[in-house]
């Protein structure tokens, strides 16, 4: 009865901190589609105009939005690898961003006033970028990033999107990829 009001701080709370992250890890990577459907060969094919063009990037950056992103981080990441006070930094980055974006199930509310997921994701995409402007790897970090922008590009114009599932009542056009979590 001495424990009675305490909070508990011993093995059995750790492991609990412990479990509770992993759901969350595994409910936040959720909306990662699989790759074997990013890179379906039979998905692939040239779009017959401008208008289809437009489409299919803006379902696909909708649909694999988590997947791009990834994509994009980790080819940041490898072109990091020869600057290590830059990769540590990424690292630092890519945990605030696992807290602040990926893993997140509740608003955040900063001061009393609801922040939006379209804020969140800019200002730590100008964060990140800014931070690791900082630590004198910019040619590494723009040219990374052009080459990220370049391949997600090129796949979303070639995906087709007719094998794509429609989500009901959800919707994944150009303006909710910043706006809300549309896989949710």
């Amino acid at each position: 009865m001495a424990n009675y009001g305490t909070i508990p701080t011993g093995p059995a709370m750790k492991l609990e901190y412990i479990s509770e992250a992993k759901e969350r890890l595994k409910e936040g990577l959720g909306t990662l589609r699989p790759w074997r459907q990013i890179i379906e060969l039979h998905s692939f094919g040239f779009p017959r105009s401008f208008a289809e063009t437009t489409a299919r990037v803006t379902r696909n950056l909708g649909y694999f939005r988590m997947n791009y992103m990834m994509i994009l981080l980790v080819i940041l990441f490898l072109s990091l690898l020869w600057h290590p006070i830059s990769l540590i930094v990424f690292i630092v980055m890519m945990a605030v961003w696992l807290f602040l974006y990926f893993l997140r199930d509740e608003p955040l509310i900063i001061f009393g006033r609801l922040v939006t997921d379209r804020v969140v994701l800019i200002v730590l995409l100008v964060l990140t970028i800014g931070v690791l402007l900082l630590t004198h790897a910019t040619l590494n970090i723009v040219v990374s990033l052009l080459i990220g922008v370049f391949v997600i590009l090129i796949h979303a114009a070639l995906r087709k999107t007719n094998d794509l599932p429609v989500e009901v009542g959800k919707k994944c056009g150009s303006v909710e990829i910043f706006t809300s979590k549309c896989s949710r």
